[in-house]
């Protein structure tokens, strides 16, 4: 459950994010480029499914950001994306 505090900020983000296109875009691209890139390294090209679920996400944010998408929905697909390449690097890490 979020606090009050934490959907405040959130909510600033989300207003401030258009005024902060650029550098938003160039964290997103740097974070979400080098991260898929580890995750395929560190295993994910070995396997179909897991190489499937690096690189749609990954895409998909890069199409995004392409397109010039309303910030909001780069936002999430960043986000997303971080979480899947973070999860594989764990797995791959651990196994």
């Amino acid at each position: 459950m979020s606090t009050p505090v934490t959907s405040i900020k959130m909510k600033e983000l989300l207003e401030n994010a258009e005024f902060n296109r650029f550098g938003i875009i160039s964290i997103v691209l740097t974070l979400v480029g080098c991260l898929g890139g580890i995750a395929v390294g560190m295993g994910a090209i070995k396997y179909y499914m897991t190489l499937t679920l690096v690189v749609v996400p990954t895409m998909a944010t890069l199409s995004l950001l392409i397109a010039v998408a309303p910030m909001r929905s780069i936002i999430i697909a960043g986000t997303l994306s971080l979480l899947v390449d973070v999860i594989m690097i764990l797995y791959f890490t651990m196994n």
